[in-house]
Formats: structure tokens, C-alpha cells, sequence
């Protein structure tokens, strides 16, 4: 056995000896430490320490991560309300469009637009007259002016003259940037539908609450502000293809042209009408006999005028109904040519709103005269430079129709 060691005996000790001391730790304490102060004899006051900078110590979890109270109610964040969908239109159009194929043929001059050319031919001759008697004043120098009112037609298809005249004749404005936001995806939808460089036209404004476009000159087209802000993105696409037809098939700047050609004449005709009326009421100053000797001059001169001219004045009465006739027949080209790029059953709606609209302001008027309605003479309907209701639906219906599979093809 081993024998037990050696220790010393407690009471060999001289003094007791105090425990053991814990471990000192460091402190980090940012502050140096005071000296030791001197012995009081009653025990020195005991102070809070300054602040000690230790490092916090993280809580300890046994296990899974700490679970933390829920947010009350009134503190939950609260997601956005997200507002409601709306239905979309049944005649709403997608304007997101990619690549455009344009066709190599942009414009074309149809027969609508021949025909109306050839028809202002007596107002060009009329207009010529009047040109021809006025440049008498300017003596050898009247060549020339009737010269340069010729050349004056091709000021039709100067940009300048067309904004002028949309801005005086037709008023229309440009478009502001919001609406100019509104117009554009339709009518690059329109032109690429169609093949056409839109970039070739203009965009204009009529500060109107009619439902109307118009296709001026040979590069404007113009809408109202009640079409552009009260028509859905199919149906003002509709209007827009119309007027577009217009442009493509030559009508609208035949039809400038005529105007221009025929405004000396026009002028002439308001100035004899107006000296007319005025000698009328001075011959009624005389009585009967004043009334006869005026009828007997002005009948004197149609007579010889007509006989001149081998009959010609005579067709100025007809071309009024002929150029309403031949205008017709143009609206219903541009309805064809936008029911081709499938815009048929928006254009029929659009014509139903146009009808009404119509209806409420013969309506307006009948209100005003007492409760009779105005029927439109037959001679009004004739001049109407437009179709009527049922006839531009009944040209439609061939696009309207349900197509086969055979037809698709």
C-alpha cells in the first residue's frame, strides 16, 4: 500500500490563511482608475461606478430560433387596395404592335376621284372667265395673271398652304401632348393594318362635341374632341380608317383641288347674287314696272350668257347634284375600305351613334318649332354629300357576315 502524502499539519501553520480568491476578469472600462484613497475611520460612502461598456451578451435559446410576439392588428402592414379591372370594351383593340409590312403602292387615284375631277370642269371654265376678265384690268400683264392662278392649283400640296387651310377653313388645331398620347397607337394600328407609312399624315384636333372626322387636303386628318375622348380605341380606329380611305383613294385632294379651281367662280356667283338682291329691293321702289324692267335685264343677260357658251351656264345648275352623287359614292369607298382592314363592326357602331345623334338634334329642332318635325326636302337629299343611315349599313353587311372557314382562306 502506498502511504498517504505528505501534507503539513494545519495547526503547523503560523497563520490562517485566507480562501482563494476568484479569477480577476478584465474589465473594459473606458475610465483609468482612481488612486486608492486613505483610511476614514468610518467606512467611505459606496458610489455607482461609472458606466461599464461591456459587450451586451445575446440571450440564449434553447433550440429553434426565438419566437417573437405578433404585431398587433392596428400595427400589421397593410397592403395597397389594388382597384378593380374594368371590363374591357367589347370594341377595344390592341395597339401593340411589332414589325410593319408597308405595301409599295401608298396612294391610288379611283375612279370616285376621277370622276369628281372631270365634274368641276365647268367650274374651272366658269372660274377661268372670271380670272380672264379681271386680269383685262391688268392689260399685258393679264396673261400672266391667268397663268400664275393655274400654277396656284399645286399649292394644294403645299404643307404650309394644307395647315392654313386646315387651321382657317376647317378648324382644326394640333394636337396637345395627351392627346397626341391618345391618337398615335390607334392610328399606327390604322396605317399598319393598311400598309401605309402614317408618318406621311398629320394629326389634327376640332374642338367640337360632334361625332365627325375629316380627311383635309392631302395629308391631314382631323377628329373631333368628342370622337377622340368619347369613342373606344376600336371605334376611333373605325373613324380614322375612313378617313384614311379618303387619303389613299385621292378623294380629299380631288376635292381641294375642284374647291380651289372653283372659288374665282363661286366669289363671282355670292357678287352678282348679292347685286341681285340689292337692285331688287330698289326696283320695288318704282313698283311693278321697276320689278319687270329688272327681270327683263337680268333675263337678257342669261340668255345671251347661255347662248355664248353654247349651253354651258346650263350644266352649273346640274353639278351640284352630280358632285353630292359622286361624293355619296366616295363615303361609302372609305366605309369599304375600313370594314377591309376589320374595323366593320366598329364602324357600324359609330354609324348607330351618329344616327342618333342626328335623331336628338331633329328632335332639338322639332322641340323649337313648336312640336313639327322639318322633313328634309327631296332636292336637300339629293345634295347631301353623304349616305344615309341604312344605305352605308347595307354596304357593310358583306363585311358583317360570319365567314366560313372556306372564306377565311
Amino acid at each position: 500500500m502506498t502511504s498517504p502524502p505528505d501534507h503539513p499539519e494545519p495547526s503547523a501553520r503560523p497563520h490562517p490563511e485566507p480562501p482563494p480568491a476568484p479569477p480577476a476578469y478584465p474589465t473594459a472600462s473606458p475610465y483609468p482608475q482612481a488612486a486608492a484613497a486613505p483610511p476614514y475611520p468610518h467606512p467611505a460612502p459606496q458610489y455607482p461606478g461609472p458606466p461599464q461598456a461591456a459587450a451586451p451578451v445575446p440571450p440564449q435559446y434553447p433550440g429553434a430560433a426565438p419566437q417573437y410576439p405578433a404585431a398587433p392588428p392596428d400595427m400589421a402592414p397593410v397592403a395597397p387596395p389594388v382597384p378593380p379591372v374594368p371590363p374591357q370594351h367589347p370594341h377595344h383593340i390592341d395597339t401593340d404592335r411589332g414589325r410593319v409590312f408597308l405595301t409599295d403602292k401608298q396612294r391610288q387615284t379611283d375612279a370616285t376621284a376621277w370622276g369628281n375631277l372631270l365634274l368641276h370642269v365647268p367650274n374651272f371654265l366658269c372660274s377661268l372667265f372670271v380670272v380672264g376678265l379681271i386680269s383685262a384690268f391688268f392689260g399685258g400683264f393679264g396673261i400672266v395673271v391667268v397663268l400664275a392662278w393655274i400654277a396656284s392649283g399645286a399649292l394644294v400640296f403645299h404643307r404650309p398652304t394644307e395647315s392654313a387651310l386646315a387651321r382657317h377653313v376647317f378648324r382644326l388645331r394640333h394636337p396637345t401632348p395627351q392627346e397626341r398620347a391618345t391618337l398615335e397607337p390607334v392610328w399606327r394600328e390604322v396605317t399598319a393594318r393598311a400598309g401605309v407609312e402614317g408618318r406621311n399624315y398629320e394629326l389634327w384636333v376640332e374642338d367640337s362635341d360632334a361625332l365627325n372626322a375629316v380627311a383635309a387636303a392631302g395629308h391631314i386628318v382631323g377628329v373631333t374632341r368628342f370622337a377622340m375622348n368619347g369613342l373606344p380605341n376600336g371605334e376611333l380606329a373605325a373613324v380614322m380608317a375612313h378617313e384614311l380611305g379618303h387619303h389613299v383613294g385621292g378623294h380629299a385632294w380631288s376635292s381641294l383641288l375642284g374647291y380651289w379651281y372653283a372659288l374665282p367662280g363661286r366669289t363671282a356667283w355670292r357678287v352678282l347674287k348679292a347685286g341681285s338682291g340689292f337692285m331688287f329691293k330698289i326696283s320695288r321702289a318704282f313698283g311693278c314696272f321697276g320689278i319687270g324692267f329688272l327681270f327683263l335685264v337680268v333675263g337678257s343677260i342669261g340668255l345671251a350668257t347661255i347662248s355664248t357658251f353654247y349651253g354651258l351656264p346650263l350644266l352649273l345648275l346640274a353639278v351640284p347634284y352630280a358632285l353630292a352623287a359622286v361624293g355619296r359614292r366616295a363615303e361609302l369607298r372609305a366605309d369599304e375600305h375600313a370594314a377591309a382592314l376589320g374595323f366593320a363592326p366598329m364602324l357600324a357602331a359609330v354609324l348607330d351613334k351618329m344616327h342618333r345623334q342626328e335623331q336628338w338634334q331633329q328632335a332639338q329642332l322639332a322641340a323649337r318649332n313648336g312640336g313639327r318635325h322639318v322633313e328634309e326636302s327631296a332636292l336637300a337629299r339629293l345634295l347631301s354629300s353623304h349616305p344615309d343611315h341604312h344605305t352605308r349599313l347595307h354596304h357593310l353587311q358583306p363585311y358583317l357576315q360570319p365567314q366560313g372557314p372556306a372564306q377565311q382562306r
